[in-house]
């Protein structure tokens, strides 16, 4: 035994280099102040471009202007990409003109991004407004606390306007959790908020996370049944509603998903997440704790790659990691409760709830708000956010609900939506389950296009099922410019992960539950040989499905592809 850590849990070797950054970082201060009054650079150096993120901000420069820059001896145009903590994607329409006002002001492109993890993003923030980034988030409560780094992240929660009651009961435990497993650490407050230095040494400065906090990010989710709008087999952590009615009495909770993945290394793998069985209420924060603890002690730190909750699971046994929750919760999981996800991803356009509210699901292609020519769509939602009377919602599909409108105030915001190009009705199926990170130009990881690759790709996609006469019907279709996961691609029925310049690797087979990982089907290939592959796929589909069969169903019945069942093993095999 290590302490009270079994000795064979412990994955012996060198730490990795991120260990040292952490251990030494005094609570993730390390010099980052130091950094940040250095004129000489627009960026952050040595270690301090690890600990950034610890505070919510990645370092980016612009990809397209790279080279040129070179050419003229300068350094990169450094900048911060900054994701904000917003568990649930809950938002006032104030924090919204606060945030969209900032975007215009201070922002190299003027825009605001939704994303897969149900909060926003400000890109192309210089060096010189980052403080007054984050003083103008907290005036309007808002923090980038732990939305990215070793920690668990920003918490989602299913966007589901419709059931009131159960929503908000859920929607109050993401909140819990999200506080519960928060860094105590005051650094951030110290550097961003000119908060007074505190001293902070001992173990107890960070009683879950640890001093060198988690082995690696941690994902959590509050999900609904049956409405699988967060993917939960992509997060290592997740809470799914059991509700008596409109009660919430527990939840099922699942560990260990994960789609990130290196190519050539078949050490990683995407992996669906295990069920462990079903707890009251009154232990959700105890079980959170217990989960985040045993992956702390016993994660992988000395490869990085294998440091995932998934892999320790795999490493250690998934049932052993369960005993050690229980005895660290002090509670024996019980069966799951039934549920079953049968929808996936949001309900685009009206809905009205029991609490006779109407809600509002804008569709917003790769949660890219912006104004263009075609359709000015930040000045649409500001305009939306100066009468709106309720809430938005910002869901895990990079889309935004205009949430709790009153009858009289339907129409009103109705013309100010269709007028913006908020709501098309023009836009298909196809387009509305489509979806991409965010890539070039600002992702370092980047090695093909994704955002900005998806709108015209998506259109050569939906001239594909009208050749063959299903223009109404959708393939759940995603794209991601690496393989590190951000765009869900790896539980798509069609999923391209970038290998370089119009370069992808095609991965077939997932589902519309989002409960299974699809499989590869095509290596290193031009999106132009992708088309050709789904218009061959697609006339297969189409003359031989059974009744209702999705695309992903199909393939494996008809033995394009494997079923992946286990995730390493199906996978490669």
């Amino acid at each position: 035994m290590k302490g009270n850590i079994p000795e064979d849990v412990i994955v012996q070797g060198t730490l990795a280099e991120n260990e040292r950054i952490k251990g030494e970082s005094q609570y993730l201060r390390g010099t980052i102040a130091d950094d940040f009054n250095d004129e000489i650079t627009g960026g952050f150096t040595a270690d301090n471009f690890q600990l950034i993120r610890f505070h919510g901000m990645y370092q980016q420069d612009d990809r397209d202007i790279r080279a040129e820059r070179a050419k003229q001896k300068l350094e990169p145009l450094h900048n911060v990409m900054l994701r904000a903590r917003m568990p649930g994607g809950v938002i006032t329409p104030e924090q919204w003109l606060a945030i969209d006002t900032f975007a215009d002001d201070h922002t190299s492109y003027g825009s605001i991004r939704l994303t897969t993890r149900q909060t926003f993003q400000f890109h192309g923030v210089l060096k010189p407004k980052i403080k007054l980034m984050h003083q103008t988030l907290n005036k309007i409560g808002i923090d980038s606390i732990a939305t990215a780094g070793d920690v668990n992240r920003n918490v989602l929660c299913t966007s589901n306007p419709v059931e009131s009651k159960l929503h908000q009961e859920a929607y109050e435990w993401a909140i819990k959790i999200s506080e519960h497993l928060l860094p105590k650490t005051k650094a951030y407050a110290e550097i961003w908020l000119d908060g007074e230095k505190v001293e902070q040494t001992g173990d107890n400065v960070e009683p879950i996370l640890g001093k060198t906090y988690l082995p690696r990010k941690f994902k959590t989710t509050v999900v609904i049944p049956p409405q699988n709008d967060v993917d939960v087999h992509a997060n290592d952590l997740n809470f799914v509603a059991i509700g008596d009615g409109d009660k919430l009495i527990g939840f099922n909770v699942l560990v260990g998903g994960g789609l990130a993945m290196t190519f050539g290394d078949e050490s990683t793998y995407p992996r669906r997440a295990d069920d462990f069985g079903f707890i009251p209420l009154e232990k959700t924060l105890d079980v959170a704790a217990a989960v985040v603890t045993t992956q702390r002690d016993w994660g992988n730190r000395v490869n990085r790659k294998n440091a995932k909750t998934k892999y320790t699971l795999d490493r250690v046994g998934s049932d052993r990691f369960k005993q050690e929750v229980e005895n660290r919760a002090g509670i024996k999981f019980e069966a799951s409760k039934p549920y079953e996800f049968t929808e996936r991803g949001d309900r685009i356009g009206w809905v009205e709830g029991i609490d006779n509210k109407h809600h509002l699901t804008l569709f917003i292609e790769n949660g890219r708000i912006k104004d263009t020519d075609v359709a000015p769509l930040k000045t649409g939602v500001r305009k939306i956010a100066e009468i709106h009377q309720g809430d938005f919602r910002m869901t895990a599909n990079q889309n935004l609900i205009v949430a709790g409108v009153d009858a009289a105030d339907k129409a009103r915001i109705e013309e100010i939506a269709v007028s913006h190009g908020l709501m098309d009705a023009t836009v298909s199926n196809q387009r509305k389950n489509s979806m991409a990170c965010v890539a070039f130009p600002t992702c370092p990881l980047a090695m093909a296009e994704a955002e900005r690759f998806l709108p015209g790709y998506v259109t050569q996609i939906e001239g594909l099922l009208a050749k063959h006469g299903i223009v109404d019907e959708h393939i759940i279709f995603r794209v991601t410019g690496c393989p590190n996961g951000c765009g869900r691609a790896m539980l798509a029925e069609i999923g391209l992960v970038g290998r370089g310049p119009d370069k992808y690797n095609l991965y077939l087979g997932g589902n519309v539950a989002g409960t299974r990982v699809p499989k590869l089907y095509k290596d290193n290939i031009s999106s132009t040989e992708i088309l050709g592959h789904l218009d061959e796929l697609i006339a297969k589909w189409v003359a031989s499905r059974n009744a209702n069969e999705a695309f992903g169903d199909f393939v494996i019945r008809a033995g394009i592809v494997k079923e992946v069942k286990v995730s390493a093993t199906d996978f490669y095999g």
